[in-house]
């Protein structure tokens, strides 16, 4: 029963965590789009630009003023709260998944990290990042685009390898990512809100806006909208373990965010031209190149003849020494009816009660338990190194099931 409500839990806060995301994410997409394709070409002297667009059936006229009206108007739309929703909801999921039962999710196996200390680190990190940040951009790097993106680069990439020194896998992935929402979400609270209220609060009271205010709340919106793909990432890197379970996982982090920034450079500047257009094809090319070095290392077949003298002879693997090995270390929470507490059904619907169900899901099992260490879950069971060894060799044999 217990199993069966956390999932119901995971279900509820996960859901909630991807629509207000989305709310997010669109709401900044859009308004990163809106600035970037503003007609600057206006006659009214207040207006910064304007816009014309249809959507929907209806054609829209936005008009951005360079500070804002003479008068503030009685119906003003503020986004915040699918800022703030998101990092809530992220933070419970953190909770929920991986601090509620560290041990196992959250801890490397064999690490000198104690669980309670792993939470601990993990929380503290996400007000540390915000700090880092904020302080990389109030430095004198603020002048200096290229160089703050780098010192921001690097600490999350000193971050990231940090995590994975004592973090599976996947939380040090989602650690990451959690770091990078604080700073997007701080942005929000500390910085673009504050500016927003200062701007409306000189309107009504009559005196001149700060202008400086209103384009630093800019420059942090911008800051979010180039972080928000390798977040988007993150989010879903627990779906492909050849990224957070290789062993330079902290690399191919690395990696794919640089190719998730390129991308979104280019949506963000070819309203000026095309500059650009080669992030597309080299960010292809970047993923091709990542593909191929992730690929598992496959094992050498056993000896199907008689060897040679001073020959090492390896022996062959039967399908029942494999099903012991997979039914002793996997079909507690991979099968039918789990005898793992923290599961009410069989993870991602993945059963191996039988040889001919670990045969179907056999490259699955070699990916995650032979060519890394993503499985079982902070390796609860004990499995040995030689087990996953007997078990890579009956896979390359070809998993015969007789």
């Amino acid at each position: 029963m217990e199993a069966h409500l956390l999932e119901w839990l995971n279900l509820t806060i996960r859901w909630v965590h991807v629509i207000v995301g989305i709310a997010w994410i669109g709401a900044s997409f859009y308004f990163v789009w809106l600035e970037n394709n503003l007609d600057r070409q206006v006659k009214n002297q207040e207006l910064a630009g304007e816009l014309w667009a249809i959507h929907g059936g209806g054609i829209y006229h936005l008009q951005k003023y360079k500070l804002a009206p003479t008068t503030m108007p009685k119906q003003l739309h503020w986004f915040k709260w699918e800022a703030y929703s998101t990092w809530i909801s992220g933070v419970l999921l953190l909770i929920t998944v991986y601090y509620l039962n560290a041990a196992t999710y959250l801890i490397l196996p064999g690490s000198p990290v104690a669980p309670a200390a792993g939470v601990a680190i993990g929380l503290g990190s996400l007000m540390i990042g915000w700090f880092v940040y904020d302080l990389l951009c109030k430095s004198s790097l603020r002048h200096q685009p290229i160089l703050l993106g780098l010192a921001l680069m690097l600490f999350l990439v000193l971050l990231s390898w940090g995590f994975s020194q004592f973090m599976t896998g996947r939380a040090a992935y989602l650690h990451v990512g959690a770091v990078i929402g604080t700073m997007m979400v701080g942005n929000v609270f500390f910085i673009i809100m504050p500016a927003q209220r200062n701007l409306v609060g000189a309107v009504e009271a009559g005196t001149e806006p700060d202008p400086a205010l209103p384009k630093n709340g800019l420059l942090r919106s911008r800051h979010n909208n180039y972080l928000t793909l390798p977040v988007i990432f993150i989010m879903i890197s627990s779906h492909f373990p050849s990224t957070y379970g290789h062993e330079w996982n902290w690399v191919i982090l690395l990696g794919l965010s640089l190719v998730s920034v390129a991308v979104r450079h280019y949506f963000n500047t070819r309203h000026n031209g095309q500059q650009f257009v080669w992030a597309l094809p080299a960010a292809v090319l970047a993923l091709l190149v990542m593909a191929y070095v992730t690929v598992p290392h496959i094992p050498g077949a056993s000896a199907k003849s008689t060897a040679g003298e001073g020959t090492e002879v390896v022996a062959s693997v039967t399908p029942e020494q494999a099903h012991a090995i997979v039914a002793t270390h996997c079909a507690s929470c991979h099968s039918a009816s789990p005898s793992h507490a923290a599961f009410s059904t069989a993870p991602a619907g993945l059963m191996f009660d039988s040889i001919e169900q670990i045969k179907r899901h056999k490259d699955r099992i070699y990916l995650q338990s032979v060519a890394s260490y993503i499985m079982p879950l902070g390796n609860s069971t004990g499995m040995t190194q030689d087990e996953r060894d007997q078990l890579g060799r009956w896979i390359a044999d070809g998993a015969n099931i007789k």
